[in-house]
């Protein structure tokens, strides 16, 4: 198994899972044309597509969910919550299907994958774990808070992409409304560096070979806090702590 990044933050997400010949897409919040170019850098062919998930329905994760389904003939799959949400980006999709997060996993060809609901302030949403029977993927961001429900299916994976979305400090004193301020570190918002921190301490983490810091905010957070604190979790060097970030995401890493 491997995976890749097209981009991660708040101008678009989009994310690679590769198992044999079933090459899945998280999300994409990307133009038609930025899409085929980052998936171009990663050496894809749009057609090599077998499905696209989505986790939710906010802009910087749907946005170019439809244009690119449509035009290469892509499954896309979401929770009902997430495609009554999304109606109107999502119109007309040449193949849709629905899951539901609370009923276990669900197999796409070759990977096997775990829905996991989290607390966000969107209608349904899912974050996901995908499997091949021998190494587990986790895909955790835009998430308020950390759950047991969490803490519990995110436990022994090989690879991890978490969101380390903000800096509480640099948070507080950033120029945001206090409302946005708000949204950010409430419970339905996203994780701040010390909650990405204290789920990685609370993690069966043995077999970790990939941690990836994802969805930083450009304003309010920085590699370097990500990192130290990051790796002050787990015990290890700032360098082995990897980020995904919005302008080139990250490259290929094999499980």
């Amino acid at each position: 198994m491997r995976f890749a990044s097209l981009g991660s933050g708040s101008k678009g997400n989009a994310t690679l899972i590769q198992e044999q010949e079933t090459l899945l897409l998280v999300d994409n919040g990307f133009s038609l044309k930025e899409s085929l170019r980052r998936l171009a850098l990663l050496e894809i062919q749009p057609e090599a597509i077998t499905a696209i998930l989505v986790t939710h329905e906010h802009g910087d994760h749907v946005s170019g969910v439809g244009r690119l389904a449509r035009k290469y003939g892509i499954p896309v799959w979401l929770t009902e919550g997430t495609r009554k949400a999304a109606e109107k980006i999502l119109a007309d999709l040449p193949v849709l299907e629905i899951f539901n997060g609370h009923e276990g996993f669900f197999s796409i060809q070759d990977v096997q994958i775990q829905p996991v609901t989290v607390p966000h302030d969107a209608r349904e949403p899912s974050q996901f774990i995908f499997a091949n029977g021998k190494q587990r993927l986790g895909l955790l961001t835009d998430t308020g808070s950390i759950t047991p429900h969490i803490v519990t299916e995110f436990d022994g994976c090989d690879a991890l992409i978490l969101e380390s979305n903000h800096d509480d400090q640099m948070l507080a004193e950033s120029l945001y409304p206090q409302h946005l301020k708000d949204r950010i570190s409430g419970r339905l918002g996203h994780l701040a560096n010390h909650q990405a921190a204290d789920l990685l301490s609370r993690l069966d983490t043995s077999r970790l070979r990939h941690i990836v810091a994802a969805h930083l905010s450009e304003q309010n957070n920085s590699i370097s806090r990500v990192t130290a604190c990051l790796s002050a979790a787990l015990g290890c060097e700032e360098s082995w702590i990897e980020v995904a970030d919005q302008a080139s995401g990250l490259d290929w890493r094999d499980i």
